[in-house]
């Protein structure tokens, strides 16, 4: 039961974040601004969650979750309706940077309440099931925010996918239990403070020499990952001259072909490697390269072959994410620092995301969409080798 709550409640959390590629056409038509413009606007989001994973990751090892994510998940679905009625860049920029944290509310205590619930044995199986979340979630938000927008207007993609979200919101204040019963009770009956300082969680995560590779393994991934899911959408539109409506159904399949990626990556690893999770990760790199080279190229030549490579980079983008933002953090965190490990090498996969989508917005404009996307695909190349240092690691209790 908690796993499904968790489920829920973390695939919400895209209902207002994945929803701006839904907008960003028919704000560049109604304002004129470019796509330079519009990439700090989306790098705003991902600097400040960037800052909130490291923040909240310290947090969700001291607080309650509930509490914690309820307040994120509100929070985020009211900045999204205040989106909506804004018409300048540097507005855009205030309430996108400050969802942006509020967003960063969602990971680090699903994680942490994931890590009591979830044996060690499991872990990469049931954490590949929690990461499908988010690709159902992305798929049905670009479907959702596509026909908003086509319908309502670009507000329309805030404005929908906040309802949805706010009720989500009330589903995770009534329904997350944090941790066993039995565990909670022997606690309590122990008086033993669950968490350390914060000053020694944190000197634990940064002397953690496989957390940074896992961090920059991430900040790569993250620059590929959201350079399809920012600008994606505007790219298909763009190139085969389709309405947002039709892009968004197309870009809906990326997602959808990350749930297999995601629940294969664990369970592999579990099954077949014995919690070693890096030959897996590079292995899916090493084809996001490649396939992103692919679609480069296919974006031409018509829907199907747009949408069966796109279905193929989220297997191989999702696959390789699950395991690197949430089940490899936790299994190479010192005792004590699960949460906190999580929200640094998230941070530093945001870093990445930002970045990308600066950079991304400056190439589209200097020299074109190509340039921008074979940038893209050697993001993860260079990603497969920074995992490649942890080929031998195994997972350890949290």
């Amino acid at each position: 039961m908690t796993l499904w709550v968790l489920w829920m409640t973390y695939g919400s959390f895209y209902f207002c974040r994945t929803n701006i590629s839904a907008a960003l056409p028919g704000i560049e038509q109604e304002f004129g601004f470019s796509k330079a413009e519009l990439g700090l606007v989306l790098a705003s989001l991902k600097i400040t969650y960037a800052a909130g994973q490291l923040i909240n990751g310290q947090l969700a090892e001291r607080y309650s979750a509930r509490t914690l994510l309820a307040l994120g998940m509100f929070t985020s679905a009211g900045l999204n309706v205040l989106f909506g009625f804004g018409t300048a860049v540097y507005f855009w920029l205030f309430v996108w940077a400050s969802n942006g944290y509020a967003q960063a509310l969602g990971w680090t205590p699903v994680t942490r309440v994931a890590a009591n619930w979830i044996p060690l044995e499991q872990r990469g199986t049931q954490f590949g099931i929690l990461g499908t979340s988010y690709q159902v979630i992305a798929a049905v938000t670009f479907v959702v925010a596509g026909l908003a927008a086509e319908q309502l207007g670009w507000r329309g993609a805030f404005w929908v996918p906040a309802g949805l979200f706010a009720l989500s919101g009330l589903h995770t204040l009534f329904l997350l239990q944090e941790r066993p019963p039995d565990a909670a009770s022997a606690q309590a009956r122990a008086h033993v403070p669950r968490e350390h300082s914060y000053a020694r969680n944190l000197r634990l995560v940064l002397g953690n020499p496989a957390l940074w590779c896992l961090a920059a393994s991430l900040g790569l991934l993250n620059a590929t990952r959201y350079g399809f899911l920012d600008w994606g959408l505007t790219h298909v539109k763009e190139v085969q001259a389709s309405g947002v409506g039709a892009a968004a159904m197309k870009y809906a399949v990326l997602p959808l072909g990350g749930i297999a990626g995601a629940f294969l990556s664990g369970w592999v690893s579990d099954r077949w490697l014995g919690g070693r999770r890096a030959p897996v990760v590079c292995c899916l790199l090493v084809g996001l390269g490649l396939l992103t080279l692919v679609y480069n190229h296919v974006i031409h030549w018509g829907t199907l072959p747009v949408v069966v490579t796109l279905g193929l980079v989220g297997f191989v983008i999702y696959g390789a994410q699950v395991l690197l933002v949430g089940t490899l953090p936790v299994d190479l965190a010192r005792p004590g620092t699960a949460a906190a490990s999580v929200g640094f090498v998230n941070c530093m996969g945001y870093v990445g995301a930002s970045a990308s989508d600066i950079i991304t917005g400056q190439l589209v404009v200097s020299q074109g969409w190509g340039a921008a996307v074979r940038w893209w695909a050697a993001y993860a190349f260079i990603a497969a080798l920074a995992a490649a240092v942890l080929w031998k690691a195994r997972a350890r209790p949290a």
